[in-house]
């Protein structure tokens, strides 16, 4: 059973699902997903703008099926997602390929409703539909030794057209110290307002690391592998200066070639202003503590 968590966000924030359904056709859709408790108390409403479907579903960074903003919603229909299985292995107890049908039956699907922020300095908010990462890993039993969880994202070139250009080095690899895996506001998505996710969100399953910067969300994962060192991680491999491993949503630490205090919501217009950028993109009450000691400047 997934851990209760703080939330300052509600449907007050995100486009409401009306625009597709009526709140009782999205629990009747809930149910065909293992939809379980909507995780987080009713709070206050922010003053954040909402975020449609459209934009959420539109406006992606998704490499493997180009580089534009709208080539993933454009190109990722050539993805199969059906069968699907992620393979978990090294310092597990029961190493194995998991059928993602039989991940799901086990697993009490929650909304979970985050701010993503991306590198590039846009954000968003979205509401996510999945299960705590560490729901998995305890499937699948963590071994005394192991450290960090790497993941691997799909590598298939006849459906994944970006891959014909060397971008980054292929396949898309990322990382998170154990205790970060572990922590209840990490999820594996699985879905989106109710629904599957989309595939150039990531189908079908992603993981979501919320105070992170968004390329350390990994899309459609195929492979976990708990390790005792720290894993590769694309980007930083592309360049450790500008792509630390930790790549925590900091506004005091700037990307080499932009500031990171502040951000664009996207929805709000190219014109829009700029809103603040949040220490650990707003949860610093839930993770800071993961960090105590560390030099977040050094260990970026």
């Amino acid at each position: 059973m997934a851990h209760r968590w703080k939330n300052d966000l509600t449907r007050a924030d995100v486009t409401p699902y009306s625009s597709y359904m009526n709140r009782r056709q999205l629990l009747a859709g809930g149910a065909a997903l293992g939809l379980g408790a909507i995780a987080g108390p009713g709070m206050a409403a922010t003053d954040l703008e909402p975020n449609s479907w459209e934009e959420i579903t539109t406006y992606n960074n998704f490499y493997e099926f180009g580089t534009g903003k709208d080539d993933p919603a454009r190109h990722a229909h050539q993805m199969t997602t059906t069968p699907w299985s992620i393979e978990i292995g090294r310092l597990v107890d029961r190493p194995g390929t998991y059928d993602f049908a039989d991940i799901i039956s086990e697993m009490t699907i929650e909304e979970r409703i985050y701010r993503f922020r991306c590198v590039e300095a846009w954000s968003m908010v979205v509401p996510w539909n999945g299960f705590e990462l560490a729901d998995l890993l305890n499937m699948a039993g963590v071994k005394d030794g192991a450290k960090y969880v790497a993941f691997e994202t799909l590598l298939r070139a006849e459906e994944m057209p970006g891959l014909r250009y060397p971008v980054i080095e292929w396949p898309y690899v990322e990382g998170l110290r154990l205790d970060e895996a572990m922590h209840p506001l990490t999820m594996m998505a699985t879905g989106i307002y109710g629904r599957p996710i989309p595939k150039q969100n990531g189908a079908p399953i992603r993981l979501v690391v919320p105070w992170k910067y968004g390329f350390k969300s990994i899309k459609s994962i195929v492979k976990i592998t708990l390790t005792e060192d720290e894993p590769p991680t694309s980007w930083n491999k592309y360049s450790a200066r500008e792509y630390g491993f930790y790549s925590n949503v900091n506004p005091n630490v700037n990307h080499p070639r932009w500031s990171q205090a502040e951000e664009r919501r996207i929805g709000g217009g190219l014109f829009a202003k700029k809103e603040p950028t949040l220490m650990f993109n707003g949860y610093e009450a839930e993770v800071a503590a993961l960090y105590d000691g560390m030099d977040l400047a050094k260990f970026h």
